[in-house]
């Protein structure tokens, strides 16, 4: 487990030369750090879904659009706004994901190509709703002032927004860590993956925690969705659906239910798209399917699975 986490730093180091500037590898290992909290973020709800309880969900992604447009409804120019707009959008987003649980997952547990069929269904029905709901024009987005601009150290350049994501980020991979493997919550849970039976016949309702998952996993997506709308800027309907490539790819990275597989994994795609976009710009579209295939082949359960 050491040694993969070694594969982080391994990589900027081997980046330095190769970009060559100091001040320009700074700037670009902090901008690739803050892309790949949020898709961390976005991709950690998938990893508890699909990863602990085995359901194929291709709806992750409206919960993403949806947490975004939430998030964005109620942002103002207070600062103090953020953090309510953030967390409103994820309650929301938590109490959707329950009742989809219940709704539409629920009855197709155990068959894969229904839940690829019926998730896919509920992707398309949902950014239609949230197109008649918030219309289909584009969104401009925009940051409170104090979290604008950037500072300068030395001659490289750090956006305030994206030191702010990267903090988050690290937050929540260490709370998450340790409600996972340090809780008698995170404890129930991966028993009641596990040994559903067994929880059940200790008195625990293995139904609630199932629930309880899928709310959180629909909450870190709003999340992740409501601070990559603001990165970018702007918002459409279709956001979610266009970062479902890059979570699923990070999940695989990872390994399917690795936390730390999927930090991992979603920090290494990030950083190798922008070093790639700095010295080789028509293979950064490729290097997140580049690095795909080396990991499987490399290690076929992922880098931690």
């Amino acid at each position: 487990m050491r040694k993969t986490y070694a594969i982080l730093p391994a990589l900027m180091l081997l980046a330095l030369p190769l970009v060559g500037n100091p001040a320009s590898w700074a700037t670009l290992t902090v901008a690739g750090l803050a892309m790949g909290m949020m898709t961390f973020i976005m991709a950690s709800g998938l990893t508890l879904i699909f990863g602990l309880m085995g359901v194929l969900t291709f709806a992750h992604g409206a919960f993403v659009t949806f947490g975004a447009f939430v998030a964005a409804s109620l942002l103002t120019p207070d600062l103090a706004m953020l953090p309510l707009a953030l967390l409103a959008a994820m309650a929301a987003a938590a109490v959707l994901g329950a009742l989809f649980e219940r709704v539409i997952v629920k009855p197709v547990y155990g068959q894969h190509t229904k839940q690829i069929l019926i998730t896919m269904g509920a992707m398309v029905v949902a950014e239609q709703l949230i197109i008649v709901v918030w219309g289909a024009d584009q969104r401009m987005v925009e940051l409170p002032p104090l979290l604008k601009g950037s500072f300068l150290v030395g001659d490289a350049t750090f956006e305030r927004f994206r030191l702010l994501v990267v903090a988050i980020g690290l937050a929540l991979y260490a709370a998450l860590h340790l409600a996972l493997n340090r809780t008698r919550l995170g404890l129930l849970v991966r028993a009641g993956v596990e040994h559903p039976e067994m929880v059940e016949a200790l008195g625990y309702r293995i139904k609630l925690v199932f629930i309880a998952i899928f709310a959180l996993g629909s909450a870190l997506a709003a999340l992740g969705g409501g601070l990559w709308a603001l990165y970018r800027g702007q918002l459409t309907a279709s956001l979610g659906a266009e970062r479902m490539i890059d979570i699923f790819i990070v999940v695989i990275v990872g390994g399917l239910g690795s936390l730390g597989g999927c930090f991992i994994a979603a920090l290494l795609a990030a950083l190798l798209f922008n070093y790639t976009s700095y010295f080789a710009p028509s293979l950064a579209s490729l290097s997140e399917v580049i690095l795909l295939i080396v990991v499987l082949l490399w290690r076929p359960r992922g880098l931690m699975g």
